[in-house]
């Protein structure tokens, strides 16, 4: 049990039957009436976003999230496999739990597999990867002063947004998070 009073960044509780991660919180002492604490919660199975406020001293329960590393072997329609290194077990987890958290991850790498109570609910991929580019249009020497950019498909079938100056079949480094060009490799 955590008080709302403990409320940090990346808490989860169970509240109402669901799993909330704490997004953010702030401590309110208006001048008149009781303290309170204001916070915005994200429910982790659905992904939305709500805002709750709580007395300091309300408790909630806190949510024990399993992170398990595991290797991302293949699809198969609407299921992707993934196999535990430590125990070669495989899990198949559908496309709903997964949503688009694989754009950018290739075959055979490693991912953090997200579950509460032993029920997968997320996956999270690697915060950078690497990825050759399989097609883009050509580029201009010397044109890098204005910073425009042009499309490019990734091997995994993901669009980014390069810079004018790199050539298809070169690797270059992404943030998944959020899906932008980092440098070249």
């Amino acid at each position: 049990m955590i008080s709302a009073g403990d409320f940090r960044n990346g808490v989860t509780i169970e509240l109402e039957g669901n799993i909330f991660q704490i997004i953010e919180f702030q401590h309110v002492k208006p001048g008149k009436g009781a303290a309170f604490v204001r916070t915005k919660l994200k429910n982790i199975k659905s992904g939305g976003v709500v805002e709750k406020t709580f007395r300091p001293t309300e408790k909630c329960p806190t949510a024990r999230i399993d992170r398990k590393d595991m290797q991302y072997l293949y699809n198969d329609g609407d299921l992707f496999y993934f196999m535990d290194n430590e125990s070669y077990e495989q899990i198949a987890i559908g496309q709903d739990s997964i949503g688009d958290a694989l754009t950018f991850v290739k075959e055979n790498e490693m991912c953090k597999v997200c579950s509460h109570n032993g029920n997968v609910f997320a996956v999270e991929p690697p915060l950078f990867v690497e990825l050759v580019i399989s097609e883009t249009e050509p580029g201009f020497k010397g044109d890098t002063a204005t910073g425009a950019t042009k499309p490019a498909t990734v091997e995994t079938g993901a669009t980014v947004q390069v810079p004018l100056f790199v050539e298809q079949g070169e690797t270059i480094k992404i943030d998944t998070r959020t899906g932008e060009y980092l440098s070249r490799v």
